[in-house]
């Protein structure tokens, strides 16, 4: 694997300072484990705590590609995660830690949901669609993700989120779309075109944040008022609840054109203007034989993702 030395050097940590700021890995300090990549927490001497993310699929090669990807990003945009280690067979990348761990222990857990009141969770949101709109507008290299789901959004001790695992994002340029014929991602989340055709853009990130954006209040049949998570009846806005579960719609509309863009709906939030009507989105349910199909073929490499995502239907 071969990586321009300067961006190793501007972002190397040597193996003995990780050894010693995870207790060699103890087993007390994973905080996690997902595909390739068990994650420790560490604190190096200067007393600051880190989360390390361990490579364990060296020898097979598997994963390579996401931990080049990862890397190389960070380096070219100078962001603000700590680095990388690499000696020998052993590749591990660092991050700050993040005390509030991933948004999905928050929204899916009976207790820790309730912790996350209608504000917060709407601070969440909005802070998600600047960074979304950051990476896909305003950054100097175009970023597509191709993997946002609420267990790579991070929340730190003021449970401000940061988007995690760039390990599948795609670098652009001017691009606004490109295909592959390797998909990767979270069923669930990914957009059909995706899912589907390996058809790729900045609004198959829309898509996913739609089903993220879903995922904040509890959805079923009835009026706006029952879509509203019962824990969070006291502390919300209806209008605003109503508000966000329309554009949620909107971003999970079948067709790429039909979603809004990230800056559109940010605006939409600041708006008083009448939102326009989704159209159904009937793919949930006419095209999964078709993409089981083609994971059945193999196709298609998708993180695991426990998460069951109800039918949708615009009302």
């Amino acid at each position: 694997m071969k990586v321009n030395k300067k961006i190793w050097s501007f972002l190397s940590f040597d193996l003995a300072t990780i050894i010693n700021a995870t207790n060699n890995f103890l087993n007390d300090n994973k905080l996690g484990e997902g595909g390739f990549w068990p994650v420790y927490k560490g604190t190096l001497l200067d007393g600051q705590e880190i989360a390390v993310k361990g490579f364990q699929g060296a020898r097979s090669g598997q994963g390579l590609t996401e931990f080049k990807n990862e890397v190389i990003l960070f380096a070219k945009l100078q962001h603000l995660n700590l680095g990388c280690c690499i000696e020998g067979e052993e590749k591990m990348l660092l991050y700050e830690y993040m005390s509030n761990k991933t948004l999905d222990s928050f929204l899916f857990d009976s207790f820790q949901s309730k912790l996350l009141d209608w504000p917060m969770r709407f601070n969440i949101l909005c802070a998600i669609a600047r960074g979304l709109q950051y990476r896909h507008q305003d950054s100097r290299l175009r970023i597509i993700h191709r993997d946002l789901k609420a267990s790579n959004v991070l929340l730190d001790d003021n449970l401000n989120p940061k988007i995690s695992d760039f390990g599948l994002t795609k670098i652009c340029g001017d691009q606004v779309e490109g295909n592959t014929n390797r998909i990767f991602g979270t069923y669930g989340y990914m957009a059909p075109e995706y899912a589907i055709d390996g058809l790729f853009s900045i609004k198959s990130d829309v898509f996913s944040f739609g089903v993220l954006l879903l995922e904040m209040r509890l959805w079923k049949d009835g009026t706006p008022e029952q879509l509203i998570d019962a824990c969070l009846v006291d502390s919300c806005k209806v209008s605003e609840v109503v508000t966000c579960i329309q554009i949620g719609l909107l971003c999970v509309q079948h067709h790429p054109n039909d979603r809004p863009n990230m800056i559109s709906v940010v605006v939409m939030w600041s708006s008083n203007n009448v939102l326009s009507q989704p159209k159904v989105a009937n793919f949930l349910t006419n095209n999964i034989s078709l993409i089981e199909g083609e994971q059945s073929r193999g196709r298609q490499e998708s993180s695991i993702n426990g998460v069951t995502i109800s039918v949708l239907n615009a009302r």
